[in-house]
């Protein structure tokens, strides 16, 4: 293989492994633009609650994932991540669930 050969292979191996590695936080960040959508379609009980699974499903990834895949996701410790993630997930879970809808959805 050739020097020119070895250049053009680089980035295209360097980009595949950004997106492997940023594939969480895009996957989460989908999951909080249907909420937004949601939110803004005036079905703030169902966004806020699509919202909070966005987050439980950042505390799944943090967790489950190795250091090298868990990208942007990764901002302290994996318990502390895990821990703060789950907790504000889970209360916004409850609170959406707990609203009394009055007659709205």
């Amino acid at each position: 293989m050739s020097d020119t050969e070895d250049a053009r292979s680089e980035p295209d191996a360097g980009f595949r492994a950004a997106v492997a590695r940023n594939l969480p936080i895009v996957a989460v960040s989908v999951v909080v633009l249907a909420a937004l959508i949601l939110v803004l379609a005036d079905r703030w009980r169902r966004g806020s609650f699509i919202f909070g699974c966005a987050a439980l499903l950042a505390a799944v990834l943090r967790l489950c994932l190795p250091e090298t895949r868990v990208g942007t996701l990764q901002v302290r410790s994996r318990g502390f991540d895990v821990l703060a993630l789950g907790c504000v997930g889970g209360a916004i879970v409850f609170l959406s669930l707990s609203i009394d809808p009055l007659g709205t959805d």
